[in-house]
């Protein structure tokens, strides 16, 4: 458990209030076998379960039964056939009383527990034995649970986990610490000969090194256009960018993540140089004006409006600025959202459904290509952690794409954005926290990220 017993009866009590009335079930996650039964993935445990119960054991239940004022946790107790494996673990009871729960079960007295309450609360299940689970409890198809789920509970849980507490950021400035170890062996790795997929092994050692895992799979790329590149054994070249978005884990679950874009070498080119000091503007445009209460939304735009006036005098762009934001050609080149919510998930939450997450009434998703991927566009709150990335790509499907369609003549100057086809890509990535008054960057050490300073860094 990371945080005191009443920190967990407090959270509870507070989803009470929160959904009112019936029964709440949080389903914890089970082994996952990799390729058979008795070798298994590294067993993470949901997000939303530790939150409000704390443990991270597998094949856990918390029921909270707000009509009965009763709550319990479900679990069967190891047998000494498994205790010669796994050492000695403690009972269900005994984990309940940790967390201030007064009922403990088997898994088995789940259906008895839940007899005649077939519309108990749930959220939207993302593992298909999870789906199976609650599919015999509700009569519906597997497939059919996530439509099931309970708009209240997942409204009650988003208010919830968007802000975090100070002991939650105490928590995910561990995880910065071990990304800023990751990050800086990473560029001082970027160099020739060396492979995409040897540092992303680097990375993984130092973070698993620290009692953690990496919040995601890293993208360690020379081609930093595509957004999920995965690291292959390609040696890297002279004069090539890799993109290097990475994150840690801490075994308490809180994560973070950040990109950096690393000159192989050592030395920017000036082309690169002139690309990555718009995004590098851009990035920096959030931490100077990002304040409590402003639409992420807004401050998304405020970044596109920004990243196309710069492009327009390197000529890749012209034409009025607001009018081309508006008609969605800046997304040649951010064809992506200006951040995320982060927390205990790298994408916090987002199993609940972004539109819950990232919007509300007032702010609605987008259907313009590009703006459609910002995956949160609300007002923001004290409290709310989110990533700052912007980039700058070019994809040369999409270029070859829209400038046979004719998309966007009279802002984008194809001929110019010719020159740049085989660039790649730039993105460079921070966690921001917003505070009363304003935000701060997250991580007591800042990966260098200034073109001087990663220069310097990587030839030291």
């Amino acid at each position: 458990m990371l945080f005191d017993k009443q920190t967990y009866i407090n959270r509870r009590n507070t989803l009470k209030e929160k959904v009112g009335n019936g029964v709440i079930v949080l389903f914890g996650n089970a082994n996952a076998p990799a390729n058979y039964p008795n070798n298994a993935y590294m067993f993470r445990q949901d997000s939303s379960f530790l939150y409000y119960f704390g443990h991270n054991q597998e094949n856990l239940i918390g029921i909270i039964d707000i009509d009965n004022n009763k709550e319990y946790l479900l679990g069967d107790d190891v047998e000494i056939e498994d205790i010669i494996w796994t050492g000695f673990v403690p009972s269900i009871n005994d984990l309940a009383a940790e967390v201030g729960v007064s009922c403990s079960a088997p898994l088995k007295d789940l259906e008895k527990i839940l007899a005649g309450r077939r519309d108990f609360h749930f959220l939207p299940p993302y593992r298909h034995d999870t789906m199976i689970q609650i599919a015999d409890l509700i009569g519906v198809h597997p497939l059919q649970t996530r439509q099931h789920a309970s708009l209240p509970l997942i409204k009650a849980v988003v208010d919830m986990r968007a802000v975090k507490s100070a002991g939650e950021i105490e928590e995910i400035e561990r995880a910065m610490a071990i990304g800023y170890r990751m990050h800086t062996t990473a560029m001082k790795l970027c160099k020739p000969g060396v492979t995409e997929k040897y540092i992303e092994g680097q990375m993984v050692g130092i973070c698993e090194s620290y009692g953690a895992k990496v919040s995601f799979q890293s993208i360690v790329s020379m081609h930093g256009e595509i957004f999920h590149g995965n690291p292959s054994l390609r040696p890297l070249e002279k004069g090539r960018l890799v993109v290097c978005d990475a994150g840690a884990e801490t075994i308490n679950n809180y994560c973070s993540d950040n990109t950096r874009t690393i000159p192989v070498g050592g030395k920017f080119t000036q082309k690169q140089r002139d690309i990555y000091s718009i995004v590098e503007a851009c990035h920096d445009l959030v931490i100077e004006k990002a304040h409590p209460d402003m639409k992420w939304l807004d401050m998304h735009l405020d970044v596109c409006r920004l990243m196309t006036d710069r492009l327009k005098e390197l000529g890749l762009m012209k034409g009025n600025t607001e009018d081309a934001v508006q008609a969605g050609a800046h997304a040649m080149f951010l064809q992506h959202g200006l951040g995320h919510m982060m927390g205990m998930d790298v994408h916090d939450m987002e199993g609940l459904g972004q539109i819950y997450v990232g919007f509300d009434d007032e702010v609605r998703p987008s259907t313009q290509f590009g703006t459609d991927c910002l995956r949160c566009g609300r007002r923001v709150q004290p409290g709310f952690v989110l990533t700052d990335e912007p980039g700058i790509y070019f994809i040369p499907a999409l270029i070859d794409k829209w400038k046979a369609e004719g998309m966007h003549r009279d802002f984008l100057c194809y001929d110019k954005i010719e020159q740049y086809r085989d660039f790649g890509g730039i993105r460079i990535e921070d966690d921001i926290l917003i505070t009363d008054n304003g935000c701060r960057v997250l991580g007591e050490q800042m990966i260098p990220y200034h073109p001087d300073d990663v220069e310097a860094f990587c030839l030291q």
